[in-house]
């Protein structure tokens, strides 16, 4: 998958789309994909791997697309920062781990941001999206087009957010410290 190509940043979507909302990422990917947006490079897989660390060095951004199952609705986009130390592991990592994989053994000063998009149904073993998170990821899909486009990334995690789902506080789209 790829959009553009060539491109200074780098969205990784990632997630099972065989157990529902937990495609989300990969879905996200697939659509920004179809958009060939200039200076993007688009990529999806199950998982995030000790390689996505070469592929986020060759970029100057990255932005990792995943489902939330108790984030913001309908979404919620926030800076991600290297975290992590070096090691080996046949699972996934975190964004936080191919931040630090990239900068430890590239040398990258990649900017990094999550893309958290709401979902709600992960347990069944049955592809496709619930309604709720098909709309979820509508939102979230258009608010990235806007910032890539834009290329302000900063400023679209300080722009207040939606109003957040009941029983949760703030109203910003963008949490404090590193996920």
């Amino acid at each position: 998958m790829s959009g553009a190509g060539g491109g200074d940043v780098l969205v990784i979507g990632y997630g099972n789309p065989a157990r529902r909302d937990d495609g989300l990422g990969p879905a996200a990917a697939e659509d920004l994909a179809r958009r060939g947006l200039p200076g993007v490079d688009v990529d999806a897989d199950y998982q995030l791997t000790v390689e996505d660390a070469a592929d986020v060095a060759g970029h100057e951004v990255v932005v990792f697309v995943d489902a939330d199952v108790a984030g913001r609705e309908p979404f919620d986009f926030r800076p991600v920062a290297a975290r992590g130390e070096l090691g080996f592991s046949s699972h996934g990592c975190e964004p936080p781990a191919v931040m630090a994989l990239a900068h430890d053994l590239f040398d990258a000063d990649t900017k990094g941001y999550i893309l958290g998009i709401r979902g709600y149904e992960f347990d069944e073993l049955a592809e496709g999206l619930s309604a709720a998170a098909q709309a979820n990821l509508q939102a979230a899909v258009e608010f990235l087009d806007g910032v890539l486009r834009s290329r302000k990334f900063d400023e679209a995690c300080r722009r207040p957010g939606p109003a957040p789902a009941a029983g949760t506080k703030g109203n910003g789209l963008c949490k404090t410290g590193n996920t």
